[in-house]
């Protein structure tokens, strides 16, 4: 079978006993190999399924005259409806520096979403951030906000370098993303790695639940594969 909702491997259910509560939480995981446009909700953005560095990938990228001021490209999961759990997922991004000089090849994920992503929350990379030259970039290279009262730009200015982060990021590469969510928290692993790179510890959306997004900004090269959500309810 082909297609984004065939290719669901073992969406099901498993129980575990939280030690210290007594309580049963019950854990709902949907993986997904991206390799059709099928179920997805498209905004801003041409998709379409291409090899990329070995693999089937989703590509987003930019429609006909979408200006660099226009920002986001979006592939919301049809029917996800995301309350706490675990999003991984596998991006690459290519700044398109042709498009917007300041391009950093901006790519990541979207949670609780609302209203077409009007209101969502965001993590995000800076791939070509990672390994600058200049310190300051390197510690912009992962990115927290929350649409639409909390832009980046807003957060930065209001609390300086407290939603951004270091991560080691090579544009273009493949690179897993791993987004643990808990109430108004929230943690980013990058590429396997046993300690987060970013805590987020006052979501500003707040205790919400919404779909789940692939997102990247329009000036990006963006590629997706293998998403999963742990969806813990």
């Amino acid at each position: 079978m082909h297609g984004f909702l065939a290719t669901i491997c073992g969406l099901g259910f498993v129980l575990f006993v939280i030690a210290t509560s007594g309580q049963t939480t019950k854990i709902r995981t949907a993986t997904y190999r991206l390799d059709s446009t099928d179920g997805l909700e498209l905004f801003d953005t041409n998709a379409r399924i291409v090899d990329y560095r070995g693999r089937r990938a989703l590509h987003l990228s930019p429609e006909k005259n979408h200006g660099a001021d226009n920002g986001s490209m979006i592939a919301l999961v049809a029917g996800s409806d995301f309350h706490d759990g675990t999003i991984e997922v596998e991006v690459a991004g290519n700044p398109m520096l042709t498009m917007d000089s300041t391009a950093r090849g901006f790519i990541g994920v979207q949670f609780r979403a609302h209203d077409h992503s009007a209101k969502a929350e965001d993590i995000y990379l800076r791939p070509s951030n990672g390994r600058a030259d200049d310190q300051l970039r390197r510690n912009h290279s992962v990115q927290y906000e929350s649409l639409p009262d909390f832009p980046w730009h807003r957060l930065r200015q209001e609390q300086p370098g407290v939603y951004e982060s270091y991560a080691d990021l090579e544009a273009g590469a493949w690179t897993r993303m791993k987004i643990e969510v808990a109430g108004v928290k929230a943690k980013l692993y990058v590429n396997g790695a046993e300690q987060p790179c970013l805590l987020v510890n006052d979501l500003r959306l707040g205790d919400s639940r919404g779909q789940v997004g692939l997102w990247a900004f329009v000036a990006t090269d963006a590629y997706f594969s293998n998403l999963k959500i742990d969806y813990a309810d």
